[in-house]
């Protein structure tokens, strides 16, 4: 495409091929065309980009346009009339499916690969910069980044980032939304389609071996959360911003009524957390996919994995600026974004505490914001699992043990309080305690462990504070557990306390750790506990039921309605899986605004509602005007 007057209108036809090749006369971009200055291919020119448009637009030299179709494209000199050449198709977002699995079995070609990419990541030391606008930026103030399992292996510092960077950050973000807002949404999703296949295929390794050496997780963990559950947002968003775009109002005769889903005017604030990889790319690419632009703060102990997300988008051809990577400290990149007046929105995942300030702060800047900022969180949790007596005994077991221990107790939707009648304690109690004395804890690259560290120095401190505290409780015991060590890594066996007291502390407070609080109820005392189980915790993000009595399940469901957001039957309280069991929670545990699903994209748009009158009325005067 050219920016000269004779270029201003151009008609390109299925059957042509062009037979020249050179730039036009006084013309910077290379195009092709044929004598008559009909162009074959177009490449847009920096006039056109400077109107905004930039890489909308890009064929293979000869490539012929779909058989029999003419497209009728016109440009004008004018910035009014500056567009984007749109393709004349409606195009299908293939329908997605959950990324199955690897199992990683023994002598797999998977482990194998896994276990070599362990041991590369391992044998080396990087350096990561912020990346902003594209351009890695080293600020010289940095911090270390070592194994949660073996904290004496440092694997690198990343620098963070000061009010400065962050101002940068901001104006990157808005430069780049110039273009990236409208670009067509299927070139957009092409971005994150490939993404998830690369994630899928030659970057799954990488993805997984520094979720596990970053922040302690198992194989298993690593698969289902850094590759699949990753995968499956990138899929299942793209396709429902195409489901979203489908629900369009009835128009009556004479007119043609439509609404536009735009991106939000600003930037977004994805503050993303350790525990879950799939989150960290989650949270800036949700609002990509609908054409915003974020700023991301990854969580200072989740810079490791974050960062080779961060590579992986960028070879997926993810635009300069659209996502900025901003590593540092919650005051210095929360307080200079929060005070921007281009805050369009905070996507968090995060503790209460944290995200409750952030609100906070939003009321109180309310008045200099040119929007009202999208606040979407999730925050912590204190998830239950209610046993009726007619619960299957064996299978509750199972439940339990990897609801509350499967990485370390460290998920949000983690068991944590566990209400169980007394005529079954006795049998589960003896079963349980033999489960959990078979747990293997160590490093992850033991692919026999079932657990291993918690994430840092401060979370070991914050929950041993807990364990002591019931050691030493009057109302309650230690019945698994109850030891820990830190001498080469975080480490907190599989604690089990027990406690006559409903509203201990361990039953109320979220602990964010491999600890489970069991309190045991008299059966007669059914209905006294379900008011417990609802009452006792200010959070609603998951929870468990269990019973083969169907009146009994249909009773606590009905009870505990407002009691979680994720709620499970004959199930652990964990691991939602996208386009199955769209995940938030309500009360303290946050917005539910449901990732995984298109509610949470809607939360990244802005619908503009379009009438269009075809014979409007040209006399202003109405029937009933027409006697006194």
């Amino acid at each position: 495409m050219c920016h000269e007057k004779s270029h201003d209108r151009v008609i390109a036809r299925s059957s042509f091929t062009p037979d020249e090749a050179g730039p036009p006369e006084n013309c910077s971009t290379f195009c092709l065309r044929k004598p008559d200055s009909a162009h074959g291919v177009f490449y847009i020119c920096p006039v056109m980009r400077n109107f905004g448009v930039s890489g909308m637009l890009h064929a293979a030299r000869g490539q012929n346009l779909n058989q029999g179709q003419n497209t009728v494209i016109e440009y004008s000199s004018d910035k009014r009339f500056a567009g984007v050449i749109m393709s004349n198709a409606y195009f299908k977002v293939p329908a997605p499916i959950n990324e199955p699995i690897r199992t990683y079995g023994p002598g797999s070609p998977d482990k194998i690969a896994l276990k070599e990419k362990i041991a590369d990541l391992k044998s080396k030391e990087i350096e990561i910069p912020l990346v902003i606008g594209g351009e890695e930026i080293r600020t010289g103030d940095t911090a270390e980044i070592r194994i949660p399992h073996d904290h004496g292996h440092k694997l690198g510092v990343y620098h963070r980032a000061s009010e400065k960077e962050i101002q940068m950050a901001i104006e990157a973000a808005l430069e780049a939304q110039k273009a990236w807002a409208v670009m067509p949404w299927e070139q957009r999703v092409a971005i994150f389609l490939k993404a998830a296949d690369l994630l899928a295929g030659p970057w799954r390794a990488t993805i997984n071996a520094a979720t596990m050496i970053g922040q302690s997780k198992t194989a298993y963990q690593a698969e289902i959360d850094s590759a699949c559950e990753l995968i499956d947002f990138w899929r299942f968003n793209s396709f429902y911003m195409t489901e979203l775009m489908k629900d369009q109002p009835y128009s009556p005769a004479g007119m043609w009524n439509r609404v536009e889903y735009r991106p939000l005017e600003g930037f977004i604030f994805a503050v993303t957390p350790f525990n879950f990889t799939s989150i960290a790319g989650n949270l800036p690419t949700a609002p990509a996919i609908v054409g915003g632009v974020s700023l991301w703060k990854p969580a200072s102990s989740a810079v490791y994995s974050a960062w080779f997300l961060m590579k992986l988008l960028e070879e997926a051809g993810l635009p300069k600026g659209v996502i900025n990577f901003i590593p540092g400290s919650g005051a210095k990149v929360g307080n200079p974004v929060m005070a921007s007046e281009h805050l369009a929105g905070i996507h968090f995942t995060g503790s209460t505490a944290v995200f409750q300030e952030m609100w906070k702060t939003v009321g109180e800047n309310i008045a200099k914001y040119r929007y009202y900022p999208r606040i979407v969180g999730e925050t912590g949790g204190k998830d239950f699992i209610f046993a009726h007596n007619s619960a299957d005994v064996d299978a509750l077991v199972v439940a339990a043990v990897r609801g509350a221990f499967e990485y370390q107790g460290q998920k949000c939707s983690a068991a944590s309080r566990m209400y169980i009648p007394q005529s079954i304690w006795p049998e589960f109690r003896e079963k349980y305690v033999a489960e959990i004395a078979a747990i293997s804890m160590g490093d992850p690259e033991d692919f026999t462990n079932f657990m291993s560290a918690v994430i840092d120095k401060a979370a070991f401190t914050s929950i041993t504070a807990y364990i002591d505290h019931a050691k030493e409780a009057g109302d309650a015991e230690i019945l698994t557990g109850g030891n820990y060590d830190d001498a080469k890594g975080w480490f907190i066996e599989p604690t089990t306390i027990v406690t006559t007291n409903p509203r201990f502390k361990t039953m109320e407070e979220e602990i964010f750790g491999p600890v489970f609080t069991i309190y045991v109820y008299e059966d007669a005392k059914f209905e006294e506990t379900l008011d417990l189980c609802d009452t006792t915790s200010m959070y609603a993000l998951t929870g468990a039921i269990w019973g083969q009595d169907r009146y009994a399940l249909i009773h606590m469901s009905d009870r505990l309605r407002n009691a979680a957001g994720n709620f499970y039957i004959n199930d652990k309280p964990t691991a939602a899986v996208v386009g199955q069991q769209p995940f938030g929670g309500g009360r303290a545990s946050g917005t539910n605004d449901k990732a995984g699903s298109a509610m949470n994209l809607l939360r990244w748009m802005s619908v503009r509602t379009l009438k269009e009158t075809f014979a409007p009325p040209k006399n202003w005067r109405y029937p009933f005007m027409g006697e006194k």
